[in-house]
């Protein structure tokens, strides 16, 4: 059984914006899924959903088969959330808030358990500094330690390594991993494809309110691996000529540039092909680029292809 199943989710706020748009989605235990989408395109909805802070228009979640309406102690004690936001008690102690968090869901004191997250996470020696006085990669800590204190069996991370230092993204990442061998399921979102790569078992790509798949990270990873080569032309061609047809150039810039997408993961680019043909059409260019599509334009590609 899942650890989450999400069934024809959907959330239509009062002024009429259509966040989610029937979402159906299942996390599986100890997997770490990453959800990926632009801004705006539905994560934090979501995922403030399922940890019961929005209210959903119509549809069922279900976390470890309890329903998160009927059954609502239940199920959010099973979650650990580290918000997008930083939001914490500023006069408190780190040891005090993290403390207070595990009480919050009836769990009895475990110093020894709250030592333990404190130093994964390298906050041990700021344990009696008041939280005002940290700085945002410290604070940022705070909120996992708080997130981890009632021992969730499934972790959210909203956007964790938004404006994180090179040092805290390597202590989460570690964090993540440990977590994981422990049986914890994770689901981070992101718009970095570059943290789904590094840590994702799962990537669900979610745009405008609706998941428009989920598959293996590798084999979502292989339709990413597309590049540009922008060739710049001295003069503006009115059509790509016949004897490059084969090549699915397009045309940009008003003619004054053609494009080449190419997959970086094939044997061949086609490159060294293409050089030659444009040589032999006498089509000479000034200067030339690569460009590595970006996750907005992948997702396009992907709703059009869905069509």
């Amino acid at each position: 059984m899942p650890v989450i199943s999400i069934s024809n989710l959907s959330k239509t706020y009062a002024s009429g914006f259509e966040a989610l748009k029937s979402v159906n989605l299942a996390i599986e235990r100890g997997e770490i899924f990453a959800l990926l989408g632009p801004n705006g395109a539905g994560k934090t909805t979501l995922i403030s959903i399922v940890c019961g802070i929005v209210n959903a228009s119509s549809g069922t979640v279900e976390v470890e088969g309890r329903n998160i309406v009927s059954d609502f102690r239940a199920a959010r004690s099973a979650i650990g959330l580290v918000p997008q936001e930083l939001t914490t008690d500023h006069f408190e102690t780190v040891w005090a808030t993290v403390n207070f968090s595990r009480g919050l869901f009836g769990k009895p004191k475990n110093p020894a358990y709250v030592e333990k997250i404190l130093r994964d996470l390298s906050l041990w020696e700021k344990r009696d500094s008041k939280i005002l006085t940290l700085s945002g990669g410290m604070k940022r800590r705070v909120l996992i330690a708080k997130a981890l204190a009632h021992e969730p069996r499934v972790l959210f991370l909203d956007e964790p390594t938004a404006g994180v230092d090179v040092e805290l993204r390597r202590d989460m990442w570690e964090l993540v991993r440990a977590l994981r061998e422990t049986g914890v399921t994770i689901i981070l979102t992101t718009h970095y494809i570059e943290e789904a790569e590094e840590m994702a078992d799962r990537v669900g790509v979610i745009s405008n309110g609706e998941i428009i798949l989920t598959e293996d990270k590798a084999a979502l990873m292989s339709k990413l691996g597309r590049k540009q080569l922008i060739l710049n032309l001295p003069e503006a061609l009115p059509r790509v000529p016949p004897r490059l047809e084969g090549h699915n150039l397009e045309l940009a810039d008003d003619g004054c540039s053609l494009v080449y997408t190419y997959d970086t993961k094939a044997e061949r680019t086609g490159i060294t092909g293409l050089l030659t043909d444009l040589a032999a059409a006498g089509i000479r260019f000034s200067d030339l680029q690569t460009r590595q599509s970006s996750l907005e334009e992948i997702f396009v590609d992907l709703v059009r292809a869905r069509r």
